[in-house]
């Protein structure tokens, strides 16, 4: 693992994957590299004109590259029943999911569907997602689901008596919950998967402190100068996204990988190529994975029936 980087992805021909909003940060550098190794990857977007700005640029710097773009609004649950449908219809096997697109520190506000944004976004959209992919991912040898978290999950916590944060919202506290969140629903995805036949796994990975997309439209939605500042000054010392990108992509990729498994950036978790982590105690809390599923599907209205099979012998 030492020094690993995108150039140590093996091949990916024959795979299909799809990563969640594709068209920039780390969801761009995810891209790039996989079809840099022949993969054929799903660029699964809520913006179609930046999503096809991204697809442009990539097959400018891949000639032949083999991407394809789709709509997704993960914020929606009828984009995600819609993206689900059209991916099925078309494809017999998904190798990698990446739920890597996000919102980070807006000012609250609900999804299509009435959930607080980051919550409904980052956790729900995602578990939505995946549930409807199941089917498709049980049947693929050695698919992989990769959920992208972020180190402040180790500021979270998950409010069960509110955790729409309709009585109380800070910006952080939100985004921090649904980061937590993310590793909970790895983690109990993981518990889930075990006891089946499938050779599908659930891992996950964080980028650290990298110079994203992300963390400026935060500090633009703030509205905060001082906050617009200090992101300025922390992109001059945040590694670039395209080494934000390799925990993910080892997470999805490496061959010795193990379902549950996290990654981050080897210095103080902030900079540097990827490494195995432990994640915080609050994101190995089973009886809370278990509840936060459980609201999920009553939530989303999305259920894991594959999972709730009895064991094969």
């Amino acid at each position: 693992m030492v020094n690993w980087n995108a150039n140590d992805i093996p091949s990916q021909s024959g795979k299909v994957v799809i990563v969640t909003g594709a068209n920039s940060g780390l969801g761009y550098e995810t891209t790039l590299a996989l079809v840099r190794k022949n993969a054929h990857v799903i660029m699964a977007c809520r913006n179609l004109e930046k999503g096809q700005r991204a697809v442009d640029l990539i097959e400018a710097k891949v000639p032949g590259a083999s991407v394809e773009l789709m709509p997704l609004d993960l914020a929606s649950l009828a984009s995600i029943h819609a993206f689900a449908e059209s991916f099925i219809a078309k494809y017999d096997h998904l190798d990698q999911l990446y739920n890597n697109a996000g919102v980070m520190a807006i000012p609250r506000r609900e999804t299509a569907d009435g959930f607080e944004m980051q919550f409904g976004t980052n956790h729900l959209g995602h578990f939505a997602l995946t549930g409807l992919l199941l089917p498709t991912l049980l049947q693929t040898p050695h698919s992989r689901v990769i959920t992208t978290s972020s180190g402040l999950h180790r500021t979270g916590k998950m409010d069960f008596d509110d955790l729409q944060h309709e009585k109380s919202y800070t910006r952080y506290g939100a985004y921090g919950q649904s980061k937590l969140a993310n590793i909970l629903f790895m983690l109990e995805l993981e518990r889930r998967l075990m006891p089946t036949a499938a050779t599908t796994i659930s891992v996950g990975g964080h980028p650290g402190f990298s110079n994203t997309n992300l963390q400026s439209n935060s500090a633009e939605a703030s509205g905060s100068g001082i906050e617009k500042v200090m992101y300025s000054l922390g992109a001059i010392f945040a590694q670039s996204q395209a080494m934000g990108a390799l925990p993910q992509l080892y997470a999805g990729t490496a061959s010795d990988v193990v379902g549950g498994e996290y990654y981050g950036p080897s210095i103080m978790s902030m900079r540097g190529n990827p490494t195995l982590e432990t994640p915080s105690d609050a994101a190995r809390n089973e009886a809370d994975a278990a509840r936060l599923w459980a609201i999920s599907e009553e939530l989303t209205g999305v259920h894991y029936r594959e999972l709730d099979k009895e064991p094969a012998i």
